[in-house]
């Protein structure tokens, strides 16, 4: 990457912070807001906002294209610290668009006001109101990014493991898997990576949870139990600090015997989808293509991870 767009990435993402202080904290939250308002992509889709219990909820479906038998539920990133229906609007609008489903987006409690396991719960109880009300389970995906990411794995996780229905498929942003901040991938992109930095990934986890066992798979899904999982599509980049977050995933979902693809972008880094950017665009095609072979069983070899 040009190094002063690095810099200029820097100087205003919201998830590269030293420290999780209030004032720190208030900060993110803000450019979260606003980077929602530059970045997500304009006319191509109505935004619809509603309330589950007290959770703000969006619903983001696409003007064109529009298939109403299928949703996807999306949790936003921001390492449960920060983010919002703002800032998921970055992603509803471009999956909304990509696959012509309504994408439900949900204001979930942060953290360190509201630790584990808060997110889990309004994540939980959107998913019931959607399967209630308007969808069957397996006509719903779940997406994630990065702490979002963490947040679909969990709950699937604790669907599974109270013998309920889960999603048709999940699609990953960078998803933040492994809480111990402990692979390779920190290091080996620190410098590579413009979006996310470990010690903001650090003090993310430890305002989410009281727990001094980082690795506990109720926060660590990476550590938990695969068996029966539903297929997972990851996308990450080559020069994401979380990249072997996702290798990691789809080893351990395979030898659990179930499906997963990863897209990895050799020029991207953490969630780069969300930049109004060539290669994002080309992302979220590949992720069309992706969607449409699975529900639709239509091949796009051009576009084709």
């Amino acid at each position: 990457m040009n190094p002063l767009l690095k810099k200029a990435f820097r100087a205003v993402n919201f998830v590269s912070g030293n420290t999780m202080t209030a004032e720190e904290l208030k900060k993110h939250r803000k450019l979260a807001e606003w980077a929602g308002g530059i970045a997500t992509p304009k006319g191509d889709v109505e935004i619809t906002p509603f309330k589950v219990g007290k959770i703000r909820c969006e619903a983001v479906k696409p003007i064109f294209a529009h298939n109403p038998n299928y949703a996807i539920l999306y949790a936003h990133g921001g390492g449960y610290v920060s983010g919002g229906l703002g800032y998921a609007r970055i992603l509803s609008a471009k999956m909304a668009a990509a696959t012509g489903f309504t994408v439900y987006s949900f204001a979930y409690r942060l953290a360190p006001e509201h630790q584990y396991p808060a997110a889990l719960e309004d994540g939980l109880a959107v998913w019931k109101y959607l399967t209630d009300n308007l969808f069957s389970a397996d006509h719903i995906l779940l997406a994630g990014d990065s702490a979002g990411g963490n947040l679909a794995l969990c709950l699937v996780q604790k669907l599974i493991s109270e013998n309920k229905p889960v999603p048709k498929e999940l699609l990953l942003f960078s998803p933040w898997t492994d809480m111990t901040g402990t692979a390779g991938s920190y290091e080996k992109n620190a410098e590579t990576d413009p979006i996310l930095t470990k010690k903001f990934v650090m003090g993310a986890a430890h305002s989410y949870i009281e727990d001094t066992d980082l690795a506990n798979p109720a926060y660590s899904p990476l550590f938990g139990d695969f068996k029966g999982f539903p297929p997972v599509f990851i996308m990450a980049g080559r020069n994401g600090i979380l990249l072997d977050d996702s290798i990691r995933l789809k080893d351990k979902i395979e030898e659990a015997g179930g499906k997963a693809w990863l897209d990895i972008e050799e020029k991207g880094w953490h969630v780069y989808q969300e930049m109004p950017i060539h290669m994002a665009r080309q992302a979220m095609k590949r992720l069309s293509a992706h969607v449409s072979e699975e529900i639709y069983g239509t091949k796009d070899t051009e576009n084709r991870p």
